[in-house]
């Protein structure tokens, strides 16, 4: 369970993404303590994460240190493994000490009961093939033989393959990642929120008695998603004012579904 107020962000392809957007987010990690319950980063936060035994990619120590810094703090940071930093380990779990996982994640957040996932291969016929490659990506062998590789060749391998989907925004709109969470809902009315990344489209949409909601990408857009047990704000970080930044759109809990 994740004490409110939960901000959770997602998609912003460190490693890739220009100096000033690193700087950003690691100016809103700094922002956080006094003001967050806990933080929930939902899915590529690096442009390519992989740890050797002694050796991880170079570039993102300043937002690691941040992490580290608001885990020292007592706060909870919990971090769902997206389609582009899927290789995490010992650095992410007992260097910097957060909860990362691999795969959905199911619990109460800021008093709502969520799912919260990346994202990537949930669409339907449309990522049919995307499946296969992943399962063949997250293989154990295929984790052991990339890690014979020399970090410095396996990351220019990475980086050379991953431009189409670190630019990539969803052509549908965030339709198909919509429908699943439509999908999801109708199967699972215990739940409150569904939360997805991966489409770099921010989105707050109620869908019954729940919410769907996307924080979209910190990459470009510098989007979070701040979770309260009253109600669910998409907001955009505006470093030049005191507050918690534009709010863009809100959405208030139902009455009937807060009281169940």
């Amino acid at each position: 369970m994740l004490i409110a107020p939960v901000y959770l962000i997602s998609d912003a392809h460190l490693g890739y993404a220009a100096r000033d957007v690193e700087q950003s987010l690691v100016r809103f990690l700094r922002h956080l303590p006094g003001r967050a319950g806990a933080l929930l980063i939902n899915g590529d936060l690096f442009e390519f994460w992989f740890e050797w035994r002694r050796v991880m990619p170079r570039g993102m120590f300043r937002v690691l240190a941040a992490l580290a810094d608001l885990r020292e703090s007592g706060m909870p940071v919990v971090m769902i493994a997206g389609n582009h930093d899927c290789w995490g380990g010992d650095i992410l779990r007992k260097d910097v000490g957060v909860d990362y996982v691999q795969g959905p994640w199911r619990d109460t957040i800021g008093g709502w009961r969520a799912h919260i996932e990346h994202g990537d291969g949930l669409r339907g016929a449309e990522d049919r093939g995307y499946r296969a490659l992943r399962a063949v990506l997250r293989h154990p062998l295929s984790v052991r033989l990339f890690r014979l590789l020399h970090p410095d060749w396996g990351s220019a391998l990475a980086n050379r393959t991953s431009h189409t989907s670190r630019n990539y925004q969803a052509r549908d709109g965030g339709a198909g990642l919509r429908l699943s969470a439509t999908d999801r809902l109708a199967r699972e009315r215990n739940l409150d929120l569904v939360v997805y990344g991966h489409s770099h489209v921010a989105e707050l949409t109620r869908l019954g008695g729940a919410v769907y909601a996307n924080a979209g990408p910190w990459l470009d857009q510098q989007t979070f998603l701040r979770v309260t047990p009253e109600r669910i704000e998409l907001r955009r970080w505006d470093e030049s004012r005191s507050d918690e930044g534009v709010n863009l759109d809100a959405l208030d809990r139902v009455a009937e579904k807060a009281l169940s």
